[in-house]
Parts: C-alpha cells; structure tokens; sequence
C-alpha cells in the first residue's frame, strides 16, 4: 500500500470516527433533555396545568423525530424557530379555545382534586371534643410534641401516632414543672418560644395522638380533638358537611348546597358553550351590547374615513412641487406620530379637562360656552375621534406621500390632453392606483381602531356611563373595553373564561370583516392580473 492510499485511509477513518462521535454526543444531549422533559411534565401533570403538559409533550415528540429521522433533516435548522411558534403562537391559541369552554377565573383556578384537597383539610370540634392550651416541643430529629392542658388544669403528653398519656414531674423524662405546670424540659426534645411555635406552619398540619382521637392546633393558644368536616362522596360528586350533614353537590366547578351556600376554592371545570351564550342570549348584555357593537362599528369607520382623508389631503399638498417650506412643515405635522400614545391621550385629556384644560378655558373665553366632553355621550365620541384623528394621520400622510410619488406623471398629461380636470383625475388616476398600495393598511388600520382598548380606557374608561344598564357599561364603549370590565373590573370577580369566549368572537367578527374586505378590494389577486 502506497503512503498516498495510507494516508487517504488514515484520513477517512478519523472522519467516519469524529463523525461517529458528535452523534454519539447529540444522541446523548437529546436523552439528557428528553429526560429533563420528561420531569417537567410530570411535575405539570401533578400541578393540574394537563393542558400545557400536552404542548410541551407535542413539541418534544415532534424536535426527537426531526432530531432522529434523516427525511426530517432539512428541516433541523428550523427546529428552534418552529418550537419557539409553537409554544409562544399555537399554544396560547388553543389555551384560549380551552379556557372559552370552562368556567376558569377568579375561585375556579385549581383542578377538582386540588379543590377537594383543600377542602377536606378544614376541620371542626365536635360537641364531645375537649379543648386544651398546649406549649410546644421540638427534637433534634424535627419531630414534635405536644404539652397539653385541660379546663382542669390537668396536664397531657401529645406525640405522633401514640395515645395522650398523663406524666408526672419526673417520669418519662419529664423535668420539673413551672409556675403555669409546664415541664421546663422533655427528655429528647426542645421547649420552643411561643413566638416561633405560633409561626411554625408545620405544627397547624401534624394530628397529635392515635387515630380516631387525634389532636390538632387550631389556634395560637388553643388545640382540640378537632374531625375533618368535610367528606367526598364519589358517586355523588359530592362534600358531605359531617357536622351539619348538609350535602354539597358539584354546580359548575363549586360544590353547593341546596340553600345555595357554596364551598370554596371552586375548581376548573368544562361548561360547553355557556359563556358564547350567556354574550348572545343574557338579558343583563343583551341591552348596552346592541348599542356597543353599533358604536364600535361606527368608531372604526369614521376613524378610518377622517385619518385617511386627511392625511390623504396634506400628501396631495406636499407633493406640489410649488408648496413652500414643504420639509419643514412634514417634519413638524409628523411629530404626533413619534410621540408615544400613552402621553399624547393623557395630554388630550388634560387639555379637555372641563376645570382646568387649556381647549375649554379657551372656548369659555371666546364663546361663554366649552363642551361637557366628559359628561355628554355626544361630545365623548366626538372627543376621541378627535384624538384618534390626531394620533393617526401622519402615520397616512406618510404613506400616501410614498404612493403618490410612485404614480406616474404620463397618466395625468395623459387625462388632462383628454380634458378631465383636477377632480376627475382624482377620482379616476390617484384615488384608484393609491387604493391598490394603501389598501392593506387601510384594512389593517380598520382592524386596529375596532379594537383600540388603549384610547378608550385611558381617555374615559368608556364613559360618561349608560343609565339603567344591569351591566358596567358605557356611551364611548367598544367591544373590547366593555368585555373587559365585565371579564376584569365586574363585583363576580376575574373571569378569564368568559373573556376568552369573548376574544374568539371578536377574532371571528374581525376576520370576516378582514376577508371581505380583502375580497371586495381584490387585494388577493395577481399582479398580472390587476395589469
């Protein structure tokens, strides 16, 4: 064999053996997180988060096939981004689709195993049941004991699992007693501060005594024969009060009784399609809700129509060669749109103020007389359409500037050889060619004004409010303002489930308004179509 082939060998077999070994060391990354995956579901799954345990047990399935099967190597470099979209983008949508259909929110946060874990922990002293004051000890080892003592004064040693027994000074290795008949000492065990046994959470939870007679602390200074007072009963699905006998039964995620009194924590639990049909069908939404959707509607067009229009008429202007001072005054009437939303609405605000605003005093000046912009449902609307106006049209200005510079000089000599005047070749050439560069945004824009949450709220929180309404709700609300205050802000308490329900219809009614739109404006179609 010459030195060439020996070499060449030498070379591939150190190939084929350092390839060789990065597999062996991404197969031993990948069992190294398969198993870090595999406790981190079991500690959701013990948790009750089952929805998320099935997420990340998808996306885990999906990164070792693509990880192990050669036909799925094209796409190895796309596995972060691919997993990052799953959890950040896919899941949350079908997390929202889930919560939709159960009664998730305030007191219905934890699973029914969670719920009945917790009730059962609530305990009652019985009529038979003695109570005592106990001091507390503890050993090196961390376990407990009891000094107890009755209305008679008689003294008691409480320890885990074994019977109440009656010792005296010196026996069993009790010390001398003090003033109050405590032991100062127990042999094997350490009398603590009172301080730090009233903090000691472990002490509430430990049952003191043999079972059936057990002994637990229910207070600081007091600790008794206490009995659970709750029982389950699973074929009933039901707690049993063993004090009262009152029998709780399963009511949408809460155990109630037949009075109405209800146990707590609720628990999560699926309630099909009743938080869709309580939106639709309860007449406590059905009144401000008509009236809500209708101004919402009315919101996102006069919005668009007066945004576009002006910034559409200040682009027309500056593209006149003939304007004065043009990049100046651009430059100027685009500051609204550089300064955050947030201050420029709290500015409007304070310049609206009905006391102390700079546009009201000016108006009292000049005609005796300012609009109640905060009190009158008409002046309201007008008020934040003002403000939108004015946070939005530079954002047009700078995009009709763009698209009108595009549009060709030859299509007005053209029209203007044909005799059309100024209005005919706006409506004929810019309005027409403009639409087909704008029209997405324009769409975009509508979407985004229908569910403008930040203008609404901050501005007057929906004010001034509707009179009569069962439900929080008012004159400038749109959908997505009153769904959060009946969802956030209502006296029921937080209700994600009823939201969730909520932002899937809202996404259905603006997806169909976003397919029509698109639809009636052809934005779909070809470029070689529209040419």
């Amino acid at each position: 064999m010459s030195n060439n082939t020996s070499q060449n060998y030498i070379k591939k077999r150190d190939f084929s053996l350092t390839n060789i070994g990065s597999r062996l060391l991404r197969l031993a990354l990948l069992i190294a997180t398969d198993v870090a995956v595999i406790w981190f579901l079991n500690r959701l799954v013990s948790l009750g988060y089952l929805p998320f345990a099935v997420a990340v047990l998808i996306v885990a399935f999906f990164v070792n096939v693509v990880l192990l099967s050669q036909k799925a190597y094209p796409i190895r470099w796309m596995v972060v981004g691919l997993v990052l979209m799953a959890l950040f983008t896919i899941y949350p949508i079908f997390f929202t689709v889930w919560v939709s259909f159960t009664n998730y929110g305030e007191g219905h946060l934890i699973t029914q195993e969670q719920a009945v874990t917790q009730i059962l922990k609530e305990k009652y002293l019985p009529e038979a049941g003695k109570a005592y004051s106990w001091i507390a000890f503890k050993s090196p080892e961390g376990d407990y004991a009891l000094w107890l003592q009755d209305a008679e004064g008689i003294g008691y040693l409480a320890k885990q699992g074994e019977p109440l027994t009656q010792p005296q000074a010196g026996e069993e290795g009790v010390g001398e007693l003090d003033g109050n008949g405590i032991p100062e000492t127990i042999e094997g065990y350490q009398r603590l501060n009172a301080i730090i046994a009233a903090t000691d959470n472990n002490l509430t939870e430990i049952q003191f005594g043999e079972a059936g007679k057990t002994i637990q602390i229910r207070s600081p200074r007091e600790a008794a024969e206490l009995l659970p007072k709750y029982v389950y009963d699973a074929d009933q699905n039901a707690m049993i009060d063993q004090e009262t006998g009152m029998v709780y039964k399963n009511l949408r995620g809460t155990f109630t009784s037949s009075t109405g009194q209800a146990l707590r924590p609720g628990f999560i639990e699926t309630i099909q399609f009743t938080n869709f049909r309580n939106f639709f069908i309860s007449p406590a939404l059905r009144g401000p809700l008509v009236r809500i959707i209708a101004w919402n509607f009315a919101f996102a067009f006069i919005s668009l129509l007066l945004n576009f229009s002006l910034g559409l008429l200040i682009a027309i202007m500056f593209n006149d060669r003939r304007f004065p001072f043009k990049k100046l005054i651009r430059s100027l009437l685009i500051i609204p749109y550089t300064v955050p939303a947030l201050l420029t609405i709290l500015v409007w605000r304070g310049m609206l103020n009905p006391e102390l605003g700079v546009i009201d005093r000016a108006l009292e000046g000049l005609f005796g007389w300012a609009p109640p912009w905060f009190t009158d449902p008409f002046w309201a609307k007008i008020a934040i359409l003002l403000i939108n106006l004015w946070l939005s049209y530079p954002y047009f200005m700078v995009v009709c500037s763009g698209a009108l510079q595009s549009i060709s000089e030859d299509y007005y000599a053209a029209a203007q050889v044909d005799g059309a005047n100024a209005w005919q070749r706006f409506w004929r050439i810019t309005l027409p060619l403009l639409l087909v560069a704008v029209g997405p945004l324009l769409i975009a824009s509508f979407v985004f004004n229908f569910n403008n949450f930040n203008l609404i709220y901050i501005f007057n929180a929906g004010g001034p409010p509707m009179a009569g309404t069962p439900t929080p709700a008012g004159h400038t609300d749109i959908l997505i303002s009153y769904v959060y205050n009946l969802a956030f802000t209502a006296s029921r308490g937080v209700d994600y489930g009823f939201a969730a329900a909520i932002t899937i219809i809202i996404f259905f009614i603006v997806g169909a308004m976003t397919l029509f739109q698109f639809r009636y404006t052809r934005m779909w179609e070809e470029v070689s179509e529209n040419v």
